[in-house]
C-alpha cells in the first residue's frame, strides 16, 4: 500500500473512531464519516469493503487500545490494586468528559444485538483479555468482569448526565465500589 493511501486509510479510521465514539457503531453513515476525514464518499471503497468492515475494525483497534492502557498498570501489583487503578482512571470526570477519545463500551453496547456476531466476539475476546489482566488467578476473573461491569455501567450513566453533581456521584460510588 502507498504512503499516500496508507495515510487516507488512517483518516478514515480516526474519523470513524470518533464517530463510534460518539453516537456508536451504528449511526455514522459513510458520507459522515469520509466528510469528517475531509474526503468523498467516492473513494471509501478504495479503502474497505463496506462500512460495517470499517466500523467493525475501528471497534477493534479502540478494544485494543483501552488493552493497551490497561496492560501500563504494573503486573506485580495485587490484582485488587489494579482494577483500583483502573477504575481510578476510568470513572474520572476527565474520563466521562472525553467523548472523542476513550472507551466505545457505552456507546456501543446499547446496538450490539442489531450488530453482526462478530462484534459481540471481539467484546467477548476482549473482556477475556482484559478480565486476566485484572486479576491474580481464575478464582479472580468473575471480580475482574464484574469490576468491569460496573465501570462501564458507571460511565455511561455519568455520560448520559452530563457534567454536574449527579454525573459526579456515579462516578465517586462506581469507583468506590471497584475499590
Amino acid at each position: 500500500m502507498s504512503e499516500k493511501k496508507a495515510q487516507t486509510r488512517e483518516r478514515i479510521l480516526q474519523a470513524a473512531a470518533s464517530a463510534m465514539l460518539q453516537h456508536g457503531p451504528q449511526e455514522p453513515g459513510v458520507a459522515d464519516v469520509m466528510g469528517a476525514a475531509g474526503l468523498t464518499v467516492g473513494g471509501f471503497y478504495a479503502h474497505f469493503a463496506s462500512k460495517d468492515a470499517l466500523m467493525l475494525e475501528v471497534f477493534e483497534q479502540l478494544l485494543r487500545k483501552r488493552r493497551d492502557l490497561v496492560a501500563l498498570i504494573d503486573q506485580g501489583l495485587p490484582g485488587a490494586e489494579r482494577r483500583a487503578l483502573a477504575a481510578g482512571f476510568y470513572l474520572s470526570r476527565k474520563h466521562r468528559d472525553a467523548t472523542r477519545s476513550g472507551c466505545p463500551l457505552p456507546s456501543s453496547l446499547s446496538a450490539m444485538a442489531q450488530l453482526p456476531g462478530t462484534y459481540r466476539e471481539l467484546l467477548a475476546e476482549h473482556l477475556e483479555v482484559l478480565s486476566a489482566r485484572m486479576c491474580d488467578s481464575p478464582e479472580e476473573v468473575d471480580k475482574a468482569l464484574a469490576d468491569i461491569a460496573l465501570m462501564v455501567g458507571g460511565l455511561a450513566l455519568a455520560r448520559a448526565l452530563g457534567e454536574g453533581d449527579l454525573s459526579d456521584r456515579v462516578l465517586r460510588a462506581a469507583k468506590s465500589a471497584v475499590i
